[in-house]
């Protein structure tokens, strides 16, 4: 019987070191977006508190506050949050996903370009998108990078057409973390 108890006890912490993932995690991220158009104001914003993860399987995930982003001009932010994100209604954009091929042995201080694979959701709407992401290792913390489009009509965000002009129709995102490395 003790021999019993022992075996288990070790076939439980070797499946528990084999099942250990480990994550890198950051909540001072930051995702910029840009819908400007030429001859008219700038449209552009930047979130600097994202929280995200990362593990060495290469498992991705972020959470942007929509009301984090600012905005040069008060009015726009004001304008963006009641009547185009609604976030008050849709308080959170996220994305989930997965680093293709991920293998964190490989990483260096160099740059390596990866594919991002996964879903974003905004204003309630699901969107599964493909980009590049450049990933780094310097010391113990991860760096990604990556950029991608999106359009506001594929989350049912409505653009009065009295501003339509002023707006671009594709939304140019781009996405920087430092990850700290967690046991």
């Amino acid at each position: 019987m003790r021999n019993l108890v022992l075996t288990i006890i070790f076939l439980s912490s070797i499946f528990s070191i084999i099942n250990a993932q480990e994550k890198f995690i950051t909540k001072s991220g930051e995702i910029n977006f840009e819908a400007s158009v030429p001859s008219f104001e700038e449209v552009k914003a930047t979130h600097n508190s994202v929280s995200a993860i990362i593990k060495s399987n290469g498992e991705f995930a972020s959470l942007a506050l929509v009301k984090g982003f600012r905005f040069k001009v008060a009015l726009m932010e004001e304008h963006f949050n009641e009547n185009y994100a609604e976030s008050s209604t849709y308080p959170k954009a996220t994305f989930k996903g997965k680093v293709k091929d991920f293998d964190i042995s490989e990483l260096s201080t160099d740059h390596k370009e990866y594919v991002l694979l996964g879903t974003v959701n905004m204003h309630g709407v699901d969107k599964n998108i493909e980009t590049k992401a450049f990933i780094r290792k310097v010391g113990d913390n991860l760096f990604l990078d990556t950029q991608f489009v999106l359009k506001p009509k594929d989350f049912n965000i409505e653009i009065p057409s009295v501003v339509s002009s002023k707006i671009a129709e594709e939304i140019r995102v781009s996405a920087s973390f430092e990850f700290k490395g967690t046991s």
